[in-house]
């Protein structure tokens, strides 16, 4: 599917009904973004969040690498990656993303999954965003 944005709301828009779409299969979902630097991935993963009802100020985990979140009223959680400063996918292991992918009630969204394919599931959602203008966003979703 292609959509196109011409804000952050409206991409966040499409994060929330993706995030809708997951929800409603009660099952956990691999999400890899991909992107250049500012197009978007975190204001995606921003409307994600909000729409499972996650309050927490959701930015970028570039130098932690990753965060976890508990989805309110439910057992799962999301786990938010940012892979932009690894150099190797060895680099993921301490991580232990195997463990996590396995969780089938979690949600994983993962930023600059490009750096990262070599451990995606086989089963995943990708969504990349093509910064178009200083406003306008395509996005490309599929699913893998």
């Amino acid at each position: 599917m292609i959509f196109n944005s011409h804000s952050p709301k409206e991409t966040q828009k499409i994060a929330a009904d993706l995030a809708h779409k997951i929800i409603k299969t009660k099952k956990g979902a691999v999400v890899a973004l991909e992107g250049e630097l500012g197009a978007g991935k975190t204001t995606f993963i921003q409307g994600f969040a909000k729409a499972l009802g996650i309050k927490s100020k959701i930015k970028s985990p570039t130098f932690v690498l990753m965060k976890k979140y508990k989805v309110p009223g439910g057992t799962s959680n999301l786990y938010h990656l940012d892979c932009y400063r690894i150099g190797d996918h060895k680099d993921l292991k301490i991580l232990e993303l195997k463990e996590i992918f396995s969780e089938s009630h979690d949600i994983i969204l993962i930023e600059w999954a490009e750096r990262a394919k070599e451990i995606l599931p086989k089963k995943h959602v990708t969504i990349h965003i093509d910064h178009i203008d200083k406003k306008t966003r395509k996005l490309l979703i599929t699913n893998d």
